[in-house]
């Protein structure tokens, strides 16, 4: 029992001292996080306009094939539509896309900049935020497309989108977290990186994004909800699309888990970074 205490003491105190690191650089986070959006569509004709254009393909897609061809049907919806799944859709895309762009860059995060590690002092513990605000950018752009594509289908988006905000937290500590854990073993394990992109297209199908989840058998529902996305997607869906109120209970379940896996992930980052030199 007294090892235990002194490991979460240890933990806490390499959990306290990277998110001290982080606010005490919250400013050069944002510039790097303007630069990283920069570069991305430095070069390009239509520049950010990618970020409209990426999003709104896709979805054509995923509607043609799940909604015209396997004729999947969302429940809480008042038209059956096409143009109305293609919505629910893009709600849950909302959601996994954001987790998915942190967590599938994460492990090389390090490795690809080992300048930072080696040659100058440099607050690595920024290099995960960073990514993140670069991806919350982008998602930010689609809850507009969301915005507008509500006006254009159902003529109205749902005063609850204000709330997107309490959506966005546990969503936000949950990638964060996630990230830290894997962008520090990604400097010791070179071949994670490929793993966590299979990992993440699997997960995409074991979130309900392009399926309800009143379509999976009532035995494996409980199965699903062990994957906390599964509560971030509905309420992103409920809230920002159908203007249902919060549930309470669950999003603070999933805004808890968040927090544990962001300390537990900073401090495993802050832990091991001392290492990271010998492995660049």
């Amino acid at each position: 029992m007294t090892a235990m205490r002194s490991l979460i003491a240890d933990l806490a105190a390499s959990a306290a001292e990277g998110l001290r690191e982080i606010l005490a650089h919250r400013g050069l986070c944002l510039r790097l996080a303007r630069l990283e959006v920069l570069r991305r569509y430095r070069g390009t004709v239509l520049g950010l306009a990618w970020s409209f254009l990426t999003p709104l393909s896709l979805l054509l897609v995923y509607t043609f094939a799940f909604s015209v061809v396997i004729r999947i049907r969302w429940e809480g919806g008042s038209t059956g539509s096409h143009a109305e799944y293609a919505l629910a859709l893009f709600a849950g895309l909302l959601a996994f896309d954001l987790f998915s762009e942190c967590v599938k860059a994460a492990p090389g995060l390090v490795p690809s900049h080992p300048g930072y590690v080696k040659r100058v002092v440099f607050p690595l513990s920024v290099l995960p935020l960073v990514n993140l605000l670069s991806a919350l950018l982008h998602s930010l752009i689609g809850l507009l497309i969301l915005a507008l594509l509500s006006l254009f289908v159902l003529g109205r988006a749902p005063a609850s989108i204000l709330l997107a905000p309490l959506l966005y937290a546990p969503l936000v500590l949950l990638a964060l977290g996630i990230s830290y854990l894997l962008a520090a073993a990604g400097v010791f394990v070179r071949d994670l990186s490929p793993a966590v992109s299979l990992a993440t297209q699997l997960l995409f199908f074991l979130t309900p994004v392009f399926y309800p989840v009143s379509a999976v058998p009532g035995g494996l529902r409980i199965l699903l909800y062990l994957n906390p996305l599964t509560t971030i997607v509905e309420e992103f869906r409920n809230v920002l699309l159908w203007g249902k109120p919060l549930s309470l209970l669950p999003l603070l379940s999933v805004t808890i888990l968040g927090a544990l896996v962001l300390a537990a992930g900073l401090a495993f980052f802050t832990r091991t970074r001392r290492h990271f030199a010998d492995f660049l």
